[in-house]
């Protein structure tokens, strides 16, 4: 079915991008504490996943989950699937929440304080990054979504 809405290439650039990120969340489904440690996540959820605890990859799931759809909302936003409930409204909050979460890694620090620094820099950059692209991305199809 060929595509005939107007189509946005930075929010194809960010529906890939969240969906990498769902991508490495969901790969620690199956690479088990490993893949924990080598995406950074702190020594407490690498312990409870050698322990096999429900507890890592109930949250690797659903941040996996989370990111697919947010996904799936830049593409409906960037014209590529069809338009998504309250597209707006989500994809504004998407953003806000990748550009948040880039800026606000210094207070959730001492909540997470297993976490390396490494961890909180690369994810943070990576943040930031889908952020600015789902913004500009959103400003572009402001008018029509």
């Amino acid at each position: 079915m060929p595509i005939t809405a107007p189509t946005n290439l930075l929010l194809l650039v960010g529906a890939a991008l969240s969906f990498i990120a769902a991508l490495l969340h969901f790969a620690c489904l199956f690479w088990g504490a490993e893949g924990f440690r080598v995406l950074g996540a702190g020594n407490d959820i690498v312990r409870l996943s050698q322990a096999r605890h429900w507890y890592p990859p109930l949250i690797a799931f659903a941040l996996g989950a989370v990111l697919t759809v947010w996904a799936a909302y830049a593409l409906a936003a960037g014209g590529f699937i069809t338009p998504l409930p309250f597209l707006r409204l989500v994809l504004v909050a998407i953003t806000g929440i990748y550009l948040l979460r880039a800026v606000a890694f210094p207070f959730l620090k001492r909540f997470f304080p297993d976490n390396s620094t490494k961890f909180w820099l690369v994810s943070s950059g990576l943040c930031l990054l889908i952020g600015v692209v789902h913004l500009l991305g959103l400003m572009q199809v402001w008018e029509r979504i």
